[in-house]
């Protein structure tokens, strides 16, 4: 009493009767404060909780009626109401009477309650209010209250655009599908607008078409069929799926003819062949649907009164659709060339497929080449379609149109020179095979003219026409046909003007040179060659001095030797290695027949200096049989020698081989065994067993026991040779020794007790050389570095079965094969015995001893000696 204004006071006020449970009085001490201070929100909020916290405890409560029920529900409103008087701006205080409201079941009060909120609030809280009462709208529109619940969701929209499909769908879902139809325009219409479901504006347009397709009755407020041809003008990629719909809305509103004409629109504009199905197989779906219920309804027809109508109309439903089936490879030609005008390919498709219609194709061949452009034409060449159209007047024997096409066409812009001159090699042929000749070569001496100023043929800013005279295709069936049907004079005359143009190949030219020597004009053909070698260039004038000097040599012979050396001598001037060779065994042919054979000698002589390796060896097989032929097998062997001097190994042991059979047919066995010594040197035992077999065979069939073991001593020692890496030691002892000066002292001294590995890689490596041997080095890498070569006469006197031994102070020969220990013991040189070298010294080295062992040699090896050698012992 005191402090009547004071919020502090009355709170506790309220919280001590609280205590004591006494309601009323709780009550009565809120209405109090409140009346003192009816601008205490504080106070306002605690007593209307309080008010609604009674209300739910008594509607809980079983022993109260409704009429009490109803009796403080009314209290607590009129208290909210009261207490709105004040509090009208705080949305808490709305929120809470209206949520009261509507768990009290009163829908009318709580709508209005909900509207005087929104009236009573700012703008900018209404976001709070508005959930809780699209709720209530939605909660009770199927029960009555569907068009309040649209008034509520129209006024909400207008607060909230983004809100608009929630009210779609809302509409969809009570079948308000008109109204939902215009919101989904207005959506789309919209450029502000954001889904907030995350839908774009295509994904908009596919509902909004969906909608209209299939409701077409229901959908009147907007003009269905222009939504859906603006959707087919703007989203390209679903064209086909957007006229299949447009023409699903004409049938559902019950316009089957209008539907077929959408149909054939749609077939006759769309450009994909995935749009072309999509509306083709609804096209046929659709025509089969419909003869399938129109016979069904003949049927019922005939069987109620006989024939009738439905009939009729069957059998022209089932022809529409065979039409259409029929009609579809047309169409789909139709599609293909919308998509790509300029293919030729797919033009020529579309008059075979017009094949028993020649008004439509006449039609067709009109319109290619009116739409192809030449220099666009992706496949295909666009001159054919020219050819093409002529020859279809041609096989109709219109000779006279078909004229009229080659003339237009032959004015007609083409994409290359070729093109053209394929369209006049057509024109000419046709000539051919409608009338005389003459009349071709006329024309074709008019495409060859040449126009009044010069042109560069490579110059593409002047028209192809203008180029046309420089056309090789069109000269070469130029000559042909003068040359067929014409007089030598006008062929002459062609093949001089081709020439003067040099536009000729080689071919022309040798062409032309045999019409020549076939008219008997051998000067003339040869000064054709020779303007046509002075017109190209290596490599593409070897063909035209192959034939030219074929042909002179078969026509003179040696009656004009000295001219045909200078012609060969000329050609073999320029000519690249590679390509010599045949003109040098053309060249030694004609000094074998009709000159010296020294002097073809030196031809083959200057072939193996002038080619390449790789081809030296099949030459040298030449030069040794001819030389056999000519000069007799005797002079083979310099021929020999050089092949083996110059070759790679890989060949030179063919020719060792070949050579070392020769000296024994001949009988020189030595000979043939100096060959063999030669050739081991190059022969790895390992890798070479056919050349050790062939020197074993000769030994068994030509030589004594000492050339046998004198051969097995050498095996052994060019294997050994093989084996050793002489280049690799050298270069690791001198990396050695630059590398560490105390190690290379130590090395000199012996082997260091602290590098025991060292010592025990030394010695191995000493241990493995060869003792006083020397060998040819070989040309491959496989032969052992470091190794020097000797000549073959070395290597006859190494075969020879000597070896002499040098004494203490002997001075042994280098190019001498030596063997460590002598051949004087007795005891190495029983019969048979084959003598395996395990370890030696120079002989002026002396201190080591040489362990030998023996092995017996079968007796077949030595024959009779070996009975000889038994009984001596």
């Amino acid at each position: 009493l005191r402090n009547p204004y004071s919020v502090k006071s009355w709170l506790r006020y309220v919280e001590h009767k609280a205590d004591g449970r006494r309601p009323v009085a709780v009550c009565q001490i809120y209405e109090r404060a409140v009346k003192q201070l009816p601008g205490s929100y504080k106070l306002w909020y605690r007593y209307l909780r309080y008010r609604r916290l009674l209300a739910r405890a008594r509607a809980n409560s079983p022993d109260v009626s409704d009429a009490d029920l109803q009796a403080e529900l009314s209290v607590a409103n009129a208290a909210h109401e009261r207490a709105l008087v004040h509090m009208h701006k705080m949305p808490r205080i709305w929120l809470d009477y209206c949520r009261f409201l509507t768990r009290q079941g009163r829908i009318t009060e709580s709508r209005r309650a909900f509207d005087r909120a929104l009236r009573s609030l700012p703008l900018t809280q209404h976001d709070r209010l508005w959930p809780p009462y699209l709720r209530l709208v939605r909660l009770h529109a199927p029960h009555g209250c569907l068009e309040t619940a649209l008034r509520v969701l129209r006024r909400y929209v207008r607060f909230k655009p983004e809100g608009r499909e929630d009210f779609v769908d809302f509409l969809l879902e009570h079948q308000r599908l008109d109204e939902a139809v215009a919101n989904l325009v207005a959506i789309i219409n919209d450029d502000s607008f954001q889904s907030s479901r995350g839908k774009s504006k295509h994904a908009l347009w596919q509902e909004l078409c969906n909608l209209l397709s299939r409701n077409p009755l229901e959908v009147t407020s907007v003009n269905a069929e222009a939504i859906i041809r603006q959707g087919i003008s703007r989203y390209t990629d679903q064209v086909g799926r957007l006229w299949t719909a447009l023409a699903e809305w004409h049938l559902r509103a019950g316009n089957i003819s209008r539907a077929r004409d959408v149909f054939e629109e749609a077939l006759a504009t769309v450009t994909t062949v995935r749009d072309f199905s999509q509306v083709f197989d609804a096209s046929a779906e659709f025509e089969e649907g419909l003869v399938r219920q129109l016979m069904e309804a003949a049927e019922e027809g005939a069987a109620a009164a006989g024939d009738s109508e439905e009939s009729l109309e069957s059998d022209l439903a089932m022809l529409r659709f065979e039409h259409l089936i029929e009609r579809r490879p047309l169409l789909l030609n139709s599609v293909l060339l919308r998509q790509n005008p300029h293919c030729v390919p797919e033009w020529h498709k579309r008059v075979q497929l017009l094949a028993d219609r020649p008004a439509e194709q006449i039609g067709t061949y009109m319109e290619a080449v009116k739409t192809v452009d030449p220099h666009k034409a992706s496949a295909g060449r666009a001159c054919t379609l020219w050819t093409e159209f002529a020859k279809f007047y041609e096989k109709h024997d219109q000779l006279s149109d078909a004229r009229t096409v080659f003339e237009k066409a032959a004015a007609a812009d083409h994409r290359t020179v070729d093109d053209l001159a394929y369209v006049w090699c057509q024109w000419a042929e046709m000539e051919l095979r409608h009338g005389p000749p003459e009349k071709a070569l006329a024309l074709l001496a008019k495409a060859v003219a040449p126009p009044s100023h010069k042109v560069d043929f490579y110059d593409r800013s002047e028209p192809v026409q203008a180029r046309l005279h420089k056309s090789l295709k069109l000269w070469s069936f130029y000559v042909d046909l003068e040359e067929s049907y014409g007089t030598l004079a006008t062929a002459r005359a062609a093949y001089d003007r081709m020439l003067d143009l040099q536009i000729a190949t080689p071919q022309i030219v040798i062409n032309y040179a045999v019409m020549l020597e076939e008219s008997a004009y051998f000067e003339e053909a040869f000064r054709v060659y020779e303007r046509g070698i002075a017109l190209f260039k290596w490599p593409n004038v070897e063909e035209l001095w192959k034939t030219y000097l074929i042909h002179f040599s078969d026509r003179y012979g040696g009656a004009k030797l000295e001219r045909a050396r200078d012609l060969f001598e000329q050609c073999l001037e320029h000519c690249p290695a590679e390509l010599s060779r045949p003109f040098f065994l053309l060249y030694a042919k004609l000094e074998e027949e009709h000159g010296l054979a020294k002097r073809a000698m030196n031809v083959y002589e200057r072939a193996l200096e002038r080619l390449p390796a790789n081809q030296r060896a099949p030459m040298f097989n030449i030069y040794i049989n001819r030389v056999a032929e000519l000069l007799g097998v005797t002079h083979t062997r310099a021929v020999y020698e050089k092949a083996i001097e110059s070759l790679p190994d890989a060949e030179a042991r063919e020719f060792c081989l070949r050579f070392a059979e020769l000296e024994t047919r001949l009988g020189e066995v030595d000979r043939a065994r100096a060959v063999y010594a030669y050739c081991a040197q190059i022969c790895d035992p390992r890798l070479h067993e056919q050349f050790w077999h062939a020197w074993q065979e000769f030994e068994i069939a030509n030589g004594s026991e000492e050339t046998l073991r004198e051969m097995l001593r050498v095996k052994r020692s060019v294997t050994a040779a093989f084996s050793t890496q002489l280049n690799y030691t050298a270069a690791a002892a001198a990396a050695a020794g630059s590398a560490d000066s105390d190690d290379q002292a130590e090395d000199s001294a012996g082997p260091s007790s602290s590098d025991p590995m060292r010592a025990l890689e030394q010695q191995q490596q000493q241990s493995a050389q060869p003792k006083g041997i020397l060998f040819v080095r070989g040309k491959d890498q496989e032969q052992p570095a470091g190794v020097m070569r000797t000549a073959p006469a070395a290597a006859e006197s190494a075969a020879s079965g000597v070896a002499n031994s040098n004494g203490a102070g002997g001075k042994a020969n280098p190019e001498e094969l030596q063997i460590g220990g002598d051949d004087d013991d007795s005891e190495d040189s029983d019969a048979g015995g084959e003598v395996m070298e395990e370890a030696g010294e120079d002989s002026d080295g002396g201190g080591e001893n040489i362990e030998i062992s023996e092995l017996p040699v079968p007796s077949e090896v030595l024959g009779s000696l070996a009975k000889d050698s038994d009984d001596e012992s």
